[in-house]
């Protein structure tokens, strides 16, 4: 089991890594789609790197409300806790 320190530091690298981000502008209340430009393309292809961390498929209506980090590490925990 992750902790949400765990999935927060893996949420970091990969949005930082895919793109761009410098990782403490990552804070959890950091708003995906106004702060970070995060489109609907990118948050495709974070979906399929968090598919291969959890091991879990994951439909894109899942994230429709995602909207901060936090969001999405609230997700994260609720697929992982579904084990």
């Amino acid at each position: 089991m992750h902790s949400r320190a765990d999935i927060y530091q893996h949420i970091v690298t990969v949005m930082s890594e895919l793109f761009e981000i410098e990782p403490e502008k990552l804070r959890e209340d950091a708003e995906l789609y106004d702060e970070l430009d995060i489109d609907s393309i990118d948050a495709v292809d974070l979906i399929v790197e968090l598919k291969n961390f959890t091991g879990k498929k994951i439909a894109p209506e899942d994230f429709k409300a995602v909207r901060t980090v936090g969001d999405i590490i609230d997700a994260v925990e609720e697929l992982l806790k579904n084990d």
